[in-house]
Parts: structure tokens; C-alpha cells; sequence
């Protein structure tokens, strides 16, 4: 089995920083839900994870994926229902470790982030890490203004930042995902 085969992509709604890095909970939005899903599907990714605490936003983002997926929107695009299908809400990181953990093994958590940090792992190295061998993956995404110190300290490993040719470094989550799985896993040949 692939390492996409074997990776699960989070969007982490808690905890999360806002400008002044203070914890907060940031709010699920339509565009995150859909456009995730579908960069996970074409990398080929085993399932995204909603993770938020609150229970409104979890029931809001469940009754978007069943609009999609058994409901009305898949006689209008049945592409969209493909890749919602995977997207499974939950309330925290740890019940999306013990998901995974559940269908696949206990995964190699790993963070991403816009900040630098000594532990960063380049692209390159994360697949041929060998603490990664025949397990699963997890990668973290941060909404608002990143992930949480509390939840960096916490996981296997922190890819490197996305670094462009400019000092302005600031991709919304949606981006951020799609260059990371597409460096991670795009056809380089």
C-alpha cells in the first residue's frame, strides 16, 4: 500500500492561535469542507478529518456531507460526492488518532506549520522516514493562526514551512494542503 493509501489529512478547528495568540476555536467553513476533500482525493489520501470541539460546527458539517453524499448533491456533481465521502467530522486530534489507530494502526502524527522550528522534517525526508515504515500518517492542519504549541509539542514529527519567494508568509489552510500533499505525494516524472 502506497503512503497516500496510508494518510489521513485533519483540519484542526481547536487548538488552534488567533493573531495574538490567544486559543481559540475557529468556525468550519463550506470552502475547507469541499476543497480538502477533493485535493485529498486526487493525492490519493485514505481520509480527511473535520476536528472541532463544538457540536453545532460538527452538526453544520455533517448536514453539508450528507447534502453531498446520500442527499440531493450528487445528481448534480457526482465528483464532489467521491471526495466528501471520505471526510469524517470529529471532536479532537485524539479521536482522530484513535480512529486511525482503529481502521489502520497507530499513525505517525505530524504537524504543519507557517513557522520554523528545530525539529522541521524536510519533504523529502518525512516518506522515507523509518519510523514511518508500514504505518500510517497523519498530517495536521492548523486553521486561524496555526496549530496550537501544545499540540507541536506533542506530535512525531513538524514538516517544514511552505517557503515562497517573498517575506509574506501567510497561505490560507485550503493552499497551504494542497502544496503540501502535492509535494508529498504529486508525479514528479
Amino acid at each position: 500500500m502506497t503512503l497516500a493509501a496510508r494518510t489521513y489529512v485533519a483540519l484542526v478547528h481547536y487548538p488552534v492561535y488567533d493573531r495574538d495568540r490567544q486559543l481559540i476555536t475557529t468556525a468550519i467553513t463550506n470552502l475547507d469542507i469541499h476543497d480538502l476533500a477533493r485535493s485529498s482525493m486526487t493525492y490519493g489520501i485514505s481520509g480527511y478529518h473535520l476536528i472541532t470541539p463544538i457540536a453545532a460546527q460538527r452538526e453544520l458539517a455533517s448536514r453539508i456531507l450528507r447534502h453531498w453524499t446520500p442527499g440531493q448533491g450528487p445528481a448534480s456533481n457526482d465528483f464532489r460526492r467521491q471526495a466528501l465521502e471520505r471526510v469524517e467530522v470529529l471532536p479532537s486530534i485524539e479521536d482522530s488518532i484513535a480512529r486511525i489507530t482503529q481502521i489502520a494502526g497507530a499513525p505517525l502524527v505530524c504537524a504543519t506549520s507557517a513557522r520554523s522550528s528545530g525539529r522541521a522534517i524536510s519533504y523529502g525526508g518525512l516518506p522515507k522516514d523509518p519510523a514511518l515504515s508500514g504505518r500510517p500518517l497523519l498530517l495536521l492542519f492548523g486553521t486561524g493562526w496555526g496549530l496550537a504549541e501544545e499540540v507541536v509539542d506533542r506530535v512525531d514529527r513538524v514538516l517544514a514551512p511552505i517557503q515562497g519567494g517573498a517575506e509574506y508568509n501567510h497561505l490560507s489552510v485550503r493552499s497551504a494542503a494542497a502544496i503540501v500533499l502535492d509535494r508529498l505525494f504529486g508525479d514528479r516524472n
